[in-house]
């Protein structure tokens, strides 16, 4: 189906948005309806790709009744070991963070957003490994105020990518054209 010229400015539109040096890694993360919220939560703020690190659990099915097909609009590289992630996190020069509550973990409003990142989110019952924590350059955490100290693993991608979203709003990160031969060439994956 060709789509109209109307969808295809649309799709421009959305590509122009994206931020190519932004990206969520998801580790073991085991309901796929949580996968699907984190992809929909990645499309809203730019996200280009995410990766699934799946060592302990399958990779999940993502449907696109439950993704919204979010999973469409984006590239998901799949990974079985946290060595290939690091590798191709660190060849795209991007600083690695793990969602961890611990003494040497730092707020989320204390990151500067605006350098290439990569957020590892972990299992809703495990939390990140100590395979994740290895890898990852920084330990983080969102601030919370009430009774409960957790949670869920979509809700908290969510907040940690608004304020993502924040800063490279204020810094016009999203203001930046791309060039059109980029946009062509991502265009053409959303269009097969």
């Amino acid at each position: 189906m060709v789509p109209t010229v109307k969808r295809l400015e649309k799709m421009k539109r959305v590509l122009n948005f994206r931020q190519p040096d932004l990206t969520v890694v998801c580790e073991n993360i085991h309901d796929p309806h949580n996968v699907s919220a984190i992809l929909r939560s990645c499309d809203a703020v730019g996200v280009l790709s995410v990766h699934l690190l799946y060592t302990q659990e399958k990779f999940p099915k993502l449907g696109r009744k439950s993704s919204a097909s979010a999973n469409k609009w984006m590239d998901i590289h799949k990974h079985k070991k946290h060595s290939d992630v690091k590798r191709v996190l660190q060849n795209q020069e991007m600083r690695i963070f793990a969602t961890f509550l611990d003494p040497s973990a730092k707020s989320i409003y204390e990151i500067d957003w605006t350098l290439p990142s990569a957020i590892i989110v972990g299992n809703e019952h495990r939390g990140v490994s100590d395979e994740a924590l290895q890898i990852a350059d920084q330990r983080i955490y969102i601030p919370m105020f009430g009774m409960v100290e957790s949670l869920n693993v979509s809700v908290a991608t969510a907040v940690i990518l608004y304020e993502i979203c924040r800063q490279r709003l204020l810094a016009g990160f999203y203001s930046v054209p791309k060039s059109e031969d980029w946009i062509n060439l991502h265009l053409k994956k959303w269009l097969t």
